[in-house]
C-alpha cells in the first residue's frame, strides 16, 4: 500500500479528519488507498497554532488510513474553496499566492494503531494487511 511521511502536526490533523488535503509541489496519478506516517520532522510553530485543540502528536510510526482521491493544482479558484473549508488550517497555501502545487484530497479517513517504521520522501510502499488494531 501507498504512504505518505507528514510532518507533525500535520499527520495528527490528517488523522482526527480536521485536514482533508496534504499540499505538495509535486503531482501524482495514484489514486486509492494510502496510509499516513508521522514523521519524526515537526513544524513548532504549527505546534503551538494547534495546541489547543489538544492532539497526539506520535512521530516516525503510520497513523491513519485514507482514499487519496484527487490530487488538484492550486490555483487561485481552489484557494478560495480551501478557505471556506477552513481558513486556520490552509492559511499557508491560502495567503501565499506564489507557492505552486497540488492539493492530495484525502477521503474516508480512519486512524489505526501506530505501525512504528522509518518514512521515506514521495510517495513509498509497505505491506500493510488491513489490520487496523494491531502492528
Amino acid at each position: 500500500m501507498k504512504v505518505i511521511t507528514i510532518k507533525q502536526p500535520f499527520a495528527s490533523l490528517i488523522a482526527e479528519g480536521i485536514k482533508k488535503y496534504e499540499f505538495r509541489t509535486w503531482k501524482t496519478k495514484y489514486r486509492g488507498k494510502i496510509l499516513t506516517h508521522a514523521g519524526k520532522g515537526i513544524n513548532k510553530d504549527a505546534m503551538k497554532k494547534y495546541a489547543s485543540l489538544n492532539l497526539e502528536y506520535p512521530s516516525g510510526c503510520i497513523i491513519a488510513i485514507a482514499d487519496l482521491d484527487d490530487c488538484i493544482f492550486i490555483d487561485d479558484g481552489m484557494r478560495k474553496v480551501l478557505k471556506q473549508k477552513n481558513s486556520v488550517v490552509y492559511s499557508r497555501v491560502i495567503q501565499d499566492r506564489d507557492w505552486k502545487g497540488y492539493g492530495f484530497r484525502l477521503e474516508n479517513v480512519e486512524k489505526i494503531a501506530p505501525i512504528h517504521i522509518n518514512g521515506k520522501l514521495g510517495l513509498w510502499d509497505y505491506g500493510y494487511d488491513g489490520n487496523k488494531n494491531s502492528n
